[in-house]
């Protein structure tokens, strides 16, 4: 007889539920947000992303001086303290600005869902370096293998869509930045300053860590980096009867067709007196520099004559 009639209990839970809104019920399901102390928040381990004090973060450490944090940050708990996966400029922003405290949504995820939630989150920055997408990129597919998809498809989920939506990075173009984490940290470095092309430097990574060395040796000795035809054949030579110094010299020291003299001048010497300059910015205002003292000469020149 007792089993025909809800207990009181169900009866005030049911009655109390004809009370609240849908907005309210909604309310209840959304993940709650939290203010963490800085002090327990640690970066995301192997997080592949810098963090540069350039002219966007000079915007957000004002947007949040202003306004606060607006939009809370992803993490999840490790013991007494909490992984960060997405937020890390937010969090340098306030660390500069010295707010104690970062809005933070914590969510339960294994480490393998974070790095694929991190990556994702950040992949869509305006600017990244090809080895932090090449980095990025590698950490997804690894932590895709390890929830056991290992198929054919992998690369292509790996890969973000573009800003316009048009389509997703395709595999193959996943694998190829993949091959820049083979590079070692010179020539890598090159590739993120635009001295190597992102396309020789694919055919480079094939190179093992002695013949990369020597590379770049002869990029020092020989000021020039390779093109696509003679990292090709570096590449070849690789594989087939053996990369000596001697040949590396040889392909790089040949005087190529298109070959246009540069000055190079490193960004943190510009940066002295340009801290906040982006590369496009630092240019500019050299040749305009170049352009008044050349004015300046000849008005000397002019002054001197008389």
């Amino acid at each position: 007889m007792g089993s025909k009639f809800k207990s009181s209990r169900e009866l005030l839970t049911s009655v109390d539920s004809l009370f609240t809104t849908q907005a309210e019920r909604d309310d209840e399901l959304k993940p709650k947000v939290e203010e963490i102390e800085l002090g327990l928040i640690d970066g995301f381990e192997g997080h592949p992303f810098s963090v540069k004090d350039d002219e966007d973060m000079q915007n957000l450490v004002k947007s949040i001086s202003e306004n606060g944090v607006l939009v809370p940050c992803l993490a999840r708990q490790n013991g007494e303290r909490y992984e960060l996966i997405s937020g890390h400029r937010r969090k340098a922003a306030c660390e500069s600005l010295g707010i104690a405290t970062l809005p933070i949504i914590i969510k339960d995820m294994t480490r393998e869902e974070a790095i694929i939630t991190m990556v994702d989150s950040n992949i869509q920055r305006e600017y990244i370096l090809p080895s932090e997408k090449a980095f990025a990129y590698k950490m997804k597919m690894d932590a895709l293998s390890k929830q056991g998809k290992r198929d054919i498809s992998t690369c292509g989920q790996v890969g973000h869509k573009s800003r316009d939506d048009v389509a997703d990075e395709s595999g193959r173009q996943v694998q190829r930045y993949i091959r820049l984490t083979y590079l070692n940290k010179q020539l890598l470095n090159m590739v993120d300053e635009g001295r190597i092309a992102f396309t020789p430097a694919v055919e480079l990574s094939y190179l093992n860590e002695i013949e990369q060395q020597d590379l770049v040796d002869a990029i020092s000795e020989c000021d020039a980096t390779p093109n696509l035809s003679q990292a090709c054949r570096l590449k070849m030579k690789s594989q087939g009867e053996g990369l000596t110094p001697e040949i590396i010299g040889e392909i790089m020291f040949e005087k190529k067709s298109n070959q246009k003299e540069m000055l190079k001048i490193p960004m943190d010497d510009i940066r002295k007196s340009l801290p906040n300059a982006s590369e496009k910015q630092a240019k500019e205002f050299i040749l305009k520099a170049c352009e008044h003292y050349s004015r300046y000469l000849i008005r000397q020149q002019n002054h001197d004559e008389r």
